[in-house]
């Protein structure tokens, strides 16, 4: 039962509501001034407490101001009968729940009460409804999907209820959805691939530069390209609110990383309009094998400059890679004198955040699920130097594109794979000679240059883990399964490592 506090001097004209209010199973303390009121908040905390704003002796807002001192965590609803501004706005001031203007009527008491002690409850229930409902649309969705544009709707879909129900009985449902959305996907994926490279493509990430900056730049716009390395759709719907504080979207799409969905091939793709084979074969002196031991993105602003060479742009271009805070505050300090029109940064905050959890013990239990990621990922940027980045960038009116180079997946369950020495490391995606995996849900490339990957060797393939599988060899098979079991990790085939986010945005007011 919950328990309201109503104070008000004429209190025993009330009775009205409170017979009311205990009829709906409420229980009502009374009080009719506000020393009264402490001394009932000593002996029982309310759920909710109804002041009036005009009592002798301590007034109203004098009241609310101690209620708020000793139980800031107890919702007070104002009720008075004046109209004035500047009651409105001290009592608004005082961090007030509600604001109720006399005479008040049995429903605005009762709204009040569901809006402000069972909001949680009903919106809850609400949306435990509304995804039954939709449920079985979901699953018909993803049994007779044809297109990328249906699997881009899948996505979204997944991700919305994900973010809904991160807190609900019903999450399971929709972690069961997204394996079953996964598995059909990667099926897709083996399916139409390779044809995306001899027909009509989606965007994919040798587009996104051509298909979302070029265009601003040809209608004069100064541009900030901001790339987050790791960076999921959720991730995006998630820090949405905060960026729209000042930033207005123009264009919300989703587009298609490469495989792998590894920095190395998808990043290179973006800055380069390139596949990575191209790359090797163009420009050999800028692509990193996998055997190399050198930084994989070593040549990314060379990239860029590459690509506008070859649409013959002659745009100047400025490139920065974030990787600490300070830096961060060093590219705010410059955005103001920028004179180019292109400007790139790259952000490598969230992929550090993946693999920090993968090594310690502590980060597992920060971020132990995809709720608990999402909420480190706001959390991140509400307090990091990039949110006062993308603030300043819209104060100096850069139209914002901002997008990722691939997504990532939390894995669960290992395969064993047999590779030579010099295969690559990556747990979700492997390269080499003579790779053999008994799994059935592995997707294998037996001629990779078709679809636009280098072969290290004539007799390379490459093999990608689906859904939430990971590599793992035979030898301590135990121990790295157990190791890597629920970490976040890149390379394969899923909704959340390939379909991402490509949003446009623009200053507000602009």
């Amino acid at each position: 039962m919950s328990r309201i506090l109503w104070v008000d001097d004429e209190i025993d004209l009330l009775q009205p509501y409170i017979i009311y209010l205990k009829g709906k199973n409420y229980e009502v303390m009374t009080a009719s001034n506000g020393d009264d009121a402490l001394d009932a908040l000593d002996e029982n905390v309310p759920d909710i407490v109804f002041l009036d704003e005009n009592m002798p002796g301590m007034t109203g807002l004098e009241t609310l101001q101690e209620i708020k001192r000793l139980h800031p965590e107890v919702p007070v609803v104002m009720i008075t009968k004046s109209e004035e501004e500047h009651i409105m706005e001290q009592a608004i001031g005082e961090k007030i729940a509600d604001y109720l203007i006399k005479p008040v009527n049995p429903s605005q008491i009762l709204l009040c009460l569901k809006k402000h002690i069972h909001q949680q409850e009903i919106v809850a229930e609400q949306t435990q409804q509304n995804y039954r409902q939709e449920w079985s649309d979901i699953s018909y969705m993803i049994d007779t999907a044809t297109t990328i544009e249906e699997w881009q709707a899948i996505e979204r879909t997944l991700s919305k209820w994900d973010i809904e129900l991160e807190n609900s009985p019903m999450r399971s449902l929709i972690e069961d959805q997204r394996t079953q959305a996964n598995a059909a996907f990667a099926k897709w994926i083996a399916k139409h691939y390779e044809n995306w490279f001899v027909t009509e493509r989606p965007i994919m990430s040798q587009d996104v530069m051509k298909h979302s900056v070029f265009p601003l730049l040809d209608k004069g716009e100064k541009v900030l390209l901001c790339v987050i390395d790791n960076f999921r759709y959720d991730q995006w719907k998630t820090i949405q609110p905060l960026i729209s504080e000042f930033y207005s979207i123009r264009t919300e799409e989703q587009y298609t990383s490469i495989l792998p969905t590894a920095t190395q091939y998808a990043r290179n793709a973006i800055f380069s309009g390139l596949m990575p084979l191209q790359i090797q074969e163009m420009y050999p002196q800028y692509w990193v094998e996998e055997a190399d031991e050198e930084s994989k993105n070593l040549y990314e602003k060379e990239l860029v400059q590459t690509l506008l060479d070859r649409y013959r742009r002659r745009e100047s271009f400025n490139y920065w890679k974030v990787n600490e805070s300070d830096f961060c505050e060093r590219v705010i300090a410059q955005l103001k004198g920028v004179q180019a029109p292109l400007n790139i940064v790259v952000l490598n905050f969230i992929d550090m955040l993946s693999h920090s959890r993968t090594e310690s013990k502590m980060m597992r239990e920060l971020a132990n699920d995809e709720a608990a990621y999402r909420s480190l990922t706001l959390s991140w940027f509400r307090h990091s130097p990039t949110y006062e980045l993308l603030r300043r960038a819209a104060e100096l009116g850069f139209t914002l594109v901002l997008t990722t180079d691939h997504g990532t997946t939390r894995v669960k369950n290992a395969v064993q794979i047999i590779a030579d020495k010099n295969t690559n490391t990556n747990i979700r995606y492997k390269v080499g000679k003579a790779l053999n995996c008994s799994s059935k849900n592995v997707f294998t490339m037996e001629q990779p240059k078709k679809v636009g990957l280098p072969c290290p060797n004539v007799s390379s393939s490459y093999a990608f883990c689906t859904g939430s599988d990971f590599f793992a060899y035979p030898n301590q098979f135990n121990y790295y399964a157990q190791y890597y079991r629920n970490t976040f990790q890149h390379g394969g085939i899923s909704l959340e490592e390939m379909i991402i986010p490509l949003v446009t945005l623009v200053p507000k007011g602009i």
